[in-house]
């Protein structure tokens, strides 16, 4: 009964089998395949462009670098304006009064009931604030015009001046630190803290750029490598029909290469899709707006990944990282503005104890009034007359008592104009010098503790930033020259694969002509030849990113290029 069975199953078999041959032999054998890759869209003409090139027009085009330089610029006008409050400042005040005053006396100096003052007054100012000590100084000039109908005045009008000089200078509070010298070092802080953001922006643009440009040269390598494998399978089609022509193949075999044929230009049309793509990517990065003429042309990369990157110890990569990386000095610099806070909040803990000194040289000059009489001694007047005359009769010499007896005695000096009082202003002779100690001592204080205690927690605060920031860049390192290591042996597995791929298909190739192969198995030599030389294109793009993500990381991607800042 079994043999019966397997008798029957083996017919069977056999007639299956005549049945497919029948079928093969009927199969219709399809037209030639005609491949033809369109122009890519809105792709007008070609621009060959370098590496470097792509860079400096990444620079030169990307609004984020754009931004931060506009950061830039307000940080450097900042500065300009903390360095303002040490400008000395000049200031006019000028004004006229008149004050007509009621007297109760004939010795109020006039006779109506009111005496009658009128007053002009000019005071230029120049003051400041001193960048060492925390000193402030005041210099101004007072000048004025007066004018009154006082009997007693001898001069009239009056020109009263006085240049006055006074120096403030703290001895405990705002001696070593004071608010002003504070926002200026803060604010060359933050300048320096907005040139790492704009060198870390910079240097991520560089490395997004060099990351799509690598692509881009990935995408045309890649396109490359699937038309010649369109034109490999074409070859390989026409083989085929000319040996079906022969009767050396089954229609069924052409069939086949035409199924490879069409797969092989679905992976060109997926290439050139991906090659738009990368390019559009790149022109994003590299051009300024929209109306970009390139945008109408498509880019030739010129330039070619290094296949050998130089390999640096662990150790000093990461140093150079922890010395180079703008995260690190960012927060270095932030925590050096918090012991600027410090240093102030501590100084505002203190006592304000100030020595004030002063000194002032005063002024005075006018016309002198023409009388013959003093107020307070007329009343003498005929007495001394008549002593005079009998002084005279006697050979005595007469009584003179100045302006006691007749008209004002006045210094000569302080006769004349403005200009006079200047002069006795400038030569001293009305000095006034005073020194003061002012003393300040706030009970509590707890706004100023307060402050303090908030800023030294914040310096803790900043430790632990550092140490994070610090393990960060630590692992970054790793991480990308594991990245570089692993890319270099995965391009020389790619370059080992694509050779010993084309060997097979090669070998393949041969057997298949000699009729020791079959189309099944070209056919997947084929496909891994093809692969593998894509792989192969695949990682040496890679490893041109993974060598840009390791300068990023180490810091030294501007000077691997030779970009400089200044």
């Amino acid at each position: 009964m079994m043999r019966v069975r397997i008798r029957r199953n083996a017919a069977a078999l056999l007639c299956c089998a005549a049945l497919i041959s029948a079928q093969e032999q009927t199969t219709p054998v399809p037209p030639v395949r005609q491949f033809r890759l369109p122009p890519r869209i809105g792709v007008f003409a070609e621009v060959r462009l370098s590496l470097q090139e792509a860079l400096a027009m990444g620079m030169a085009n990307n609004n984020d670098i754009d931004a931060s330089k506009i950061d830039q610029q307000i940080s450097n006008y900042t500065l300009a304006g903390a360095r303002g409050a040490f400008d000395p400042t000049f200031s006019v005040s000028s004004g006229w009064q008149q004050n007509l005053q009621p007297v109760a006396t004939a010795l109020g100096g006039t006779a109506s009931g009111a005496v009658l003052n009128k007053m002009w007054q000019a005071d230029p100012t120049v003051s400041g604030a001193l960048p060492w000590w925390g000193g402030s100084y005041r210099l101004d000039l007072n000048s004025q015009r007066s004018y009154t109908n006082n009997s007693f005045v001898t001069l009239n009008p009056q020109y009263p001046s006085s240049l006055n000089f006074q120096f403030t200078q703290p001895l405990y509070r705002g001696f070593r630190y004071d608010n002003n010298r504070r926002t200026l070092e803060v604010a060359k802080k933050n300048r320096s803290l907005t040139g790492e953001q704009f060198r870390q922006r910079v240097m991520q643009v560089v490395q997004q750029t060099e990351q799509g440009y690598w692509e881009l040269v990935f995408a045309y390598n890649n396109l490359q490598v699937q038309l010649e494998a369109v034109e490999i399978a074409r070859q390989q089609d026409e083989s085929n029909r000319r040996q079906e022509a022969q009767g050396l193949l089954a229609p069924i075999d052409v069939v086949a290469s035409q199924t490879q044929l069409a797969n092989f230009e679905l992976g060109a049309y997926t290439a050139q899709t991906l090659l738009t793509r990368a390019e559009n990517s790149l022109k994003t990065l590299i051009l300024a707006d929209r109306g970009s003429p390139m945008w109408a042309s498509a880019i030739i990369p010129t330039s070619q990944p290094e296949v050998m990157p130089r390999i640096t110890p662990l150790a000093d990569a990461v140093s150079e990282a922890l010395a180079n990386r703008p995260e690190a000095a960012a927060v270095r610099i932030n925590a050096e503005i918090n012991q600027s806070d410090i240093k102030l909040f501590r100084e505002q803990t203190k006592p304000q104890v100030d020595v004030v000194a002063t000194y002032t040289r005063a002024g005075l000059a006018g016309l002198q009034i023409p009388q013959s009489t003093n107020a307070f001694t007329a009343g003498f007047i005929p007495l001394v007359e008549r002593l005079n005359v009998l002084s005279a009769s006697a050979g005595l010499d007469p009584i003179n008592f100045g302006g006691f007896g007749g008209g004002n005695a006045i210094s000569p000096v302080l006769v004349g104009s403005y200009g006079q009082s200047l002069t006795n202003l400038w030569a001293g002779n009305f000095p006034t010098t005073q020194v003061q100690l002012r003393v300040s001592l706030p009970l509590r204080n707890r706004t100023a503790e307060a402050n303090l205690g908030r800023s030294l927690a914040d310096g803790r605060r900043f430790q632990n930033q550092r140490e994070q920031i610090e393990q960060a860049i630590e692992a970054d390192v790793r991480n990308s020259m594991q990245q570089v290591q692993s890319s270099q042996l995965r391009l020389d597995a790619a370059r080992l694969q694509r050779r010993s791929a084309e060997e097979q298909y090669n070998s393949e190739q041969r057997q298949f002509r000699a009729g020791t192969s079959t189309l099944f198995l070209v056919q997947q030599r084929q496909s891994a030849m093809i692969t593998s030389r894509s792989q192969e294109r695949r990682a040496e793009s890679d490893l041109g990113q993974a060598i840009a993500a390791f300068e990023l990381a180490t810091g030294t991607i501007l000077r691997e290029h030779a970009i400089n800042l200044q």
